[in-house]
């Protein structure tokens, strides 16, 4: 009773398939012979009306395709995308592919047009008398639905590309009308092979023959060809990673439909039916967060945005800003970047052996070219990426490319000042007494336009005043320098009351001149203390900064990218190359040139790198951060060091620019420029007043005497003959050349030592001409 009620609806069921069959076949016949569709009725008629009077021209983008970064050797650093395709010409698929693909899906594509008819009365008949169904859309109409899924950008549009209704098969077939009028054949199968789907995230068959078998497309043999060739029809279904005996099975049904289309033999289907399915997975990678490099790439990406919105990016609200995203992961752009992989390992090596990957203390570091603005590497000691002891923060940048607020410069940003004294033709020599501490008043206000501790600005009067307490640091000494030892040991006192002589307005003028800027984008506040760094700054720019001065005075802003290709070949508009000659070349070889002595007199003495170089220390405020900048003619680096979690609130104490920012700055531009030239500074050719006085030390000990001409950029050697002086025995009792003698820096002074006798005009020693003149012998009476 039961099994004849089942025979009873199973025939109920194949009549309504027979009945639907029909009716729509009478529709689309109607539409394949629009004159004469008065016999089939009002139904057929309304439909082919519409049918005529829809849009025929399909208006979709290119499919996604990804985009592809690479260093400035030409190899690939990272790639971007949300769906996995490599568009590829027909001709470089293998034959045997394109066969598979035809004969199981459209074995006729060939010979009809966009409809083929006997295929779909075919497909209905089948349908009506079997479970399970066939497909009977043409290969061009499956190439227009895949076109319009994936150009959907909203899920409205997805759903609207996807429904199961004849709505949406009849405006397929008017486009597939469009196409197969507009395009050859070849076109569309190349068309629908690389943007079909195929499986674990692979779209387009290059993507799948290299997702399955880590092998181009125009490699596939037989059998691996037939696998994807079976896949299509349901990605999930015949999954060979997940589900790979359903996708074996599915397989054999692509070979021996070959057969039965006499394209391959018997034998030859019956040799790969044989096979295993045997796969040789290479997994989609993308994103930062898998590059070699992926704190150089998140900088790339950041200007990527900006140069695919016009320069709108950060002013966009979220939803256009997801639409600028998707064209980045879309749009099959290659991306020429200016990344050195040489430096950029060179930067890495030295962070992590410097920093642990794993605590809150970060260093942070980025490598320019001086001459040209190419950013090199940027590097952070941190691993990138979501999760625990990682972070997709690019520290080492601004917040225009992902990075937070900056960190103090501190006394890096001496350089300026210094910059700014020599160009105003404030003498070398001249000496300001710096005590340890001492308070400061009288400086100018500046105009400033800007946001600075949470107020706006708009050319209005900022700074000014007095500074109540300005002390040196642990790296620093008290009492009389000038512009070359109070830059060797980084004397605040002296180097604030040398910005009060310079005019806060002109330092930071200077520091902009060679692109100096707050992290977060505003300008540097023109606070008496910026001297000293306390604008939280990127290491990027910093290191731009300190590569002007290597390039003698000629600034170039950052540039990480030197082309954009699209997927069509057309060049995309890009910021070109933005540098400017900042200070006098005179000005910056006198700059290089007493930051040359930081390395081998002052707060970094021991930083050196075996080859010519300059640089300057930073130690931030009550030890907040400690900084690092230095470079030579071809290379310039800025390293930071600093808690993330707050460097105010979690201090780096007993840690000065000369420690851990300096030991990674050392250890990482050796690396960068082994095997390099190492070409030597300009010297300077300008009369920058360096000439000096020699220092009053008659009657101090030697230690004491060689501290204060050695403090005046002097020379010190001791003579081995004690003379007769009424100085006391053992300490000084003259100098050659004498006291108050004008001298150029780096003299060699001799010390005559006391014997504590005096003399008389027998003797054959030297006698004190007195003030300025040294010795005089008794021959040269």
């Amino acid at each position: 009773m039961h099994g004849a009620n089942r025979d009873r609806r199973q025939a109920v069921a194949t009549l309504f398939r027979l009945i639907g069959a029909g009716v729509v076949a009478g529709v689309l016949v109607a539409f394949i012979a629009l004159p004469g569709v008065g016999s089939a009725g009002l139904t057929a008629r309304d439909a082919a009306n519409n049918f005529e009077n829809m849009d025929g021209e399909l208006k979709t983008s290119p499919p996604s395709e990804k985009t592809v970064m690479y260093d400035v050797d030409g190899k690939e650093v990272a790639r971007f995308f949300d769906k996995y395709r490599e568009s590829v010409r027909l001709d470089q698929v293998n034959q045997i592919m394109r066969q598979a693909i035809i004969d199981i899906e459209d074995s006729r594509f060939y010979e009809h047009g966009a409809l083929d008819l006997k295929g779909t009365i075919r497909a209905m008949a089948s349908n009506a008398n079997s479970e399970q169904t066939q497909g009977g859309s043409t290969l061009t109409q499956q190439y227009v639905k895949n076109l319009l899924v994936d150009s959907a950008k909203t899920e409205e549009e997805y759903l609207d590309a996807t429904a199961p209704t004849v709505g949406r098969k009849l405006r397929e077939l008017r486009y597939a009308l469009d196409l197969e009028q507009r395009l050859t054949k070849d076109q569309i199968l190349e068309g629908y092979l690389n943007i079909a789907y195929f499986g674990a995230g692979a779209y387009g068959v290059q993507a799948a023959s290299k997702r399955y078998f880590s092998k181009p497309a125009s490699k596939l043999k037989l059998e691996e060809a037939a696998l994807l060739a079976g896949i299509t029809q349901n990605p999930t279904a015949h999954d060979p990673i997940r589900n790979p005996d359903s996708a074996r099975k599915r397989r054999d049904v692509v070979l021996y439909r070959m057969v039965q289309l006499n394209h391959i033999t018997k034998a030859q289907a019956d040799a790969a039916a044989a096979k295993p399915i045997e796969l040789n997975e290479t997994a989609p990678v993308g994103g930062c967060e898998t590059s070699r490099a992926p704190f150089f790439c998140e900088y790339v990406k950041y200007d990527m945005l900006r140069i695919l919105s016009g320069g709108k990016y950060s002013s966009l609200k979220p939803k256009q800003r997801q639409d600028i995203v998707n064209k980045l992961n879309r749009g099959g752009y290659t991306i020429r970047t200016t990344l050195d992989m040489k430096a950029q390992n060179a930067v890495d090596r030295a962070l992590r052996s410097q920093v642990s990957p794993t605590g809150n203390r970060v260093g942070a570091e980025a490598m320019v070219e001086p001459g040209t603005g190419y950013v090199r590497a940027i590097g952070v000691s941190k691993r990138f990426g979501a999760g625990k002891g990682r972070t997709t923060l690019n520290l080492a940048a601004d917040t225009a490319h992902g990075g937070g607020f900056g960190v103090s410069a501190g006394s890096t940003f001496k350089t300026f000042t210094l910059a700014a004294a020599l160009d105003q033709g404030i003498p070398v020599n001249t000496s300001i007494n710096s005590p340890e501490t001492m308070s400061i008043s009288g400086f100018q206000p500046c105009r400033y336009t800007g946001e600075f501790a949470g107020k706006k600005y708009d050319n209005d009067l900022l700074g000014g005043g007095s500074w109540p307490s300005v002390s040196n640091a642990g790296d620093s000494e008290a009492g009389t320098f000038n512009l070359k030892n109070g830059t060797w040991h980084s004397v605040n006192t002296f180097y604030a009351q040398l910005e009060k002589r310079v005019g806060v307005c002109n330092a930071v003028k200077m520091a902009e001149k060679f692109g100096m800027k707050r992290a977060d984008g505003n300008p540097i506040a023109p606070l008496p203390s910026q001297v000293l760094g306390v604008n939280d700054i990127d290491m990027v720019h910093l290191a731009a900064a300190y590569a002007g001065f290597a390039a003698r005075g000629k600034y170039c802003a950052p540039l990480a990218i030197t082309e954009v290709v699209d997927s069509e070949g057309k060049q995309v508009k890009v910021p070109k190359r933005d540098c400017r000659q900042a200070v006098d070349e005179a000005v910056a070889d006198k700059v290089n040139e007493i930051l040359q002595g930081v390395l081998t007199k002052g707060t970094a003495k021991g930083r050196g790198i075996g080859r010519p170089s300059a640089a300057k220390t930073g130690t931030c405020e009550e030890h907040s951060c400690a900084v690092f900048a230095g470079h030579t003619p071809n290379l310039a680096a800025a390293a930071a060091f600093w808690d993330y979690r707050g460097p105010w609130k979690y201090k780096v104490y007993g840690v000065y620019g000369a420690d851990t920012p300096g030991a990674i700055w050392q250890q990482s531009m050796r690396g960068a420029l082994a095997g390099k030239p190492a070409p030597g500074f300009a010297r300077p050719t300008q009369d920058f007043g360096d000439a000096i006085r020699v220092p009053d030390v008659k009657g101090m000990s030697v230690n004491a005497a060689r501290a204060r001409l050695e403090a005046a950029d002097l020379q010190v050697r001791v003579s081995p003959r004690p003379i007769e002086s009424d100085a006391r025995k053992g300490t000084v009792a003259s100098t050659s050349p004498g006291a108050q003698a004008e001298v150029d820096p780096g003299t060699t002074v001799i010390l005559y030592l006391s014997n504590g006798r005096r003399g008389d005009r027998g003797d054959q020693g030297p006698r004190d001409r007195g003030p300025g003149g040294g010795f005089q012998w008794p021959w040269e009476d």
